[in-house]
């Protein structure tokens, strides 16, 4: 399995997202001296949970679902985090 469909599973397991795209950017790093050999990602995601959150607590709730792969697994982590209702 990869770390897109992982990090999909994760999200989708904890957050019951309505849509969720998780984009694997790891291309556009190649080559560069901070590339660490972890994965770039963006995460598009729109989840019911986010309703009444701001966006310091959308964004935790993501790095909860995906704990331990922030530290070991993901270098950078780009979030778009959205209510239905947004």
């Amino acid at each position: 399995m990869s770390l897109q469909e992982i990090i999909t599973e994760k999200l989708t397991a904890d957050l019951t997202p309505t849509a969720l795209e998780v984009i694997d950017d790891g291309a556009q790093h190649v080559g560069h001296a901070s590339n660490t050999g972890k994965g770039y990602f963006t995460v598009n995601i729109v989840s019911e949970k986010f309703s009444d959150q701001n966006t310091v607590k959308r964004h935790r709730m993501v790095y909860a679902a995906l704990g331990d792969l922030m530290q070991d697994e993901i270098h950078a982590l780009s979030i778009k985090a959205k209510a239905p209702n947004e």
